[in-house]
């Protein structure tokens, strides 16, 4: 009957691929690569920023459905960043070269973390909300 529809469809929304994604990363090859991949999930937009400042300009100026931060950019941290997603309730998880947890702040070690390089498949889980918290063991 309609009244599986809308179960379906919150089914559905849960398990979607967001609109917009924002990717903070300072390295050019390497964002290029996280935005081929994310495209080729279905995702209509990406957006890339290489600094801080520039990441909460382009949140103000159009949020996203969800962010994938690099924790560690060129000469900051991005945890400013995370901050101001997590006050607007949107969606993110970290990306990291670091071992472990890369001195991530207690606030945010729930978050969703994936070492660097990931594979297609733990990053199309991330996008999708299915990602556990970590990737890599705590140690």
């Amino acid at each position: 009957m309609d009244t599986a529809f809308p179960d379906r469809m919150s089914d559905a929304a849960s398990d979607s691929i967001p609109a917009d994604v924002l990717i903070v990363e300072d390295d050019p090859m390497i964002a290029l690569g996280f935005e081929e991949t994310i495209l080729s999930f279905g995702v209509k937009s990406v957006r890339t920023a290489s600094s801080v400042a520039r990441a909460l300009e382009m949140i103000e100026g159009h949020a996203p459905d969800f962010a994938l931060l690099n924790i560690g950019l060129m000469s900051e941290k991005s945890f400013a960043v995370a901050e101001r997603l997590e006050t607007l309730n949107i969606p993110f998880g970290f990306v990291t070269g670091y071992d472990s947890d890369g001195g991530l702040p207690g606030a945010f070690a729930s978050r969703p973390r994936l070492p660097k390089p990931c594979s297609s498949d733990a990053l199309e889980n991330l996008l999708r909300g299915r990602a556990g918290t970590s990737a890599a063991p705590h140690g």
